[in-house]
């Protein structure tokens, strides 16, 4: 592991969807689960998810959906047991802040 997973990070809050879930490799189901993503294929508006635990769903990108918020927010109740998300992965995702006037806009890195 190459960085500090409790250093702050900052990014733009209105960033596009498929742009943070391809950044992060993380998802957040209906019911609160947070699950890693093992391969994601973007389609046009819509991509092709699949999660660590063999889930497959196609997405829309939107920066004001229901998993964009959730994401942004840090809002989900667990992590996936079967995705098995590492501790650091987590601990990075909690140290994450989104500004709306400061931060990376996550352009082709």
């Amino acid at each position: 592991m190459p960085t500090d997973p409790t250093k702050a990070r900052y990014y733009r809050k209105q960033i596009p969807l498929f742009t943070l879930v391809d950044k992060m490799k993380l998802w957040p189901s209906r019911r609160g689960i947070l699950h890693g993503v093992k391969t994601f294929e973007p389609r046009g508006p819509y991509a092709i998810i699949e999660t660590h635990c063999g889930r497959r769903m196609v997405v829309h990108d939107s920066k004001h959906s229901r998993a964009a918020r959730w994401l942004r927010n840090k809002w989900f109740a667990e992590a996936c047991p079967q995705c098995r998300i590492p501790e650091w992965k987590l601990q990075k995702y909690a140290a994450t802040h989104f500004k709306r006037g400061y931060g990376s806009h996550l352009r082709g890195e």
